[in-house]
């Protein structure tokens, strides 16, 4: 029988897809944090030495990936601005085939919602 995957297993899976799109573009890699709720989850640079904070969020489908929390995003745009980096988002959407109201399992097929990266603008209004 297979096992559900956990919240942390769910964010490592999200971090695979958007880090696999983070190459393709490429950035190059400086950090990367995994662990979950530990922000930003990728800290990377552009071919000109721009610094990128990358937030990756997994969700349950048929929640919106593209969704985040602003009050927590602005805290978090404070901190890419003392730091001269700029916030990208990648929200991941992950469901099950079978059901929206079943687990996603090791091992097994599963839905994939990923919009892209987005860009998160962090300039004072």
């Amino acid at each position: 029988m297979s096992k559900p995957l956990t919240e942390q297993e769910l964010h490592n899976l999200a971090m695979n897809h958007v880090g696999k799109d983070l190459e393709e573009r490429g950035f190059e890699f400086i950090a990367v944090n995994s662990q979950l709720k530990k922000h930003p989850q990728f800290v990377c640079i552009d071919k000109n030495n721009q610094y990128y904070f990358v937030i990756v969020r997994a969700v349950i489908l048929p929640d919106d990936p593209n969704n985040y929390d602003l009050v927590w995003m602005e805290t978090f745009k404070k901190h890419a601005r003392e730091k001269n980096a700029k916030v990208l988002y990648a929200g991941v959407g992950l469901g099950n085939i079978n059901g929206k109201k079943l687990p996603i399992y090791l091992n097994e097929d599963y839905l994939l919602e990923y919009n892209g990266i987005q860009v998160v603008e962090t300039n004072l209004n």
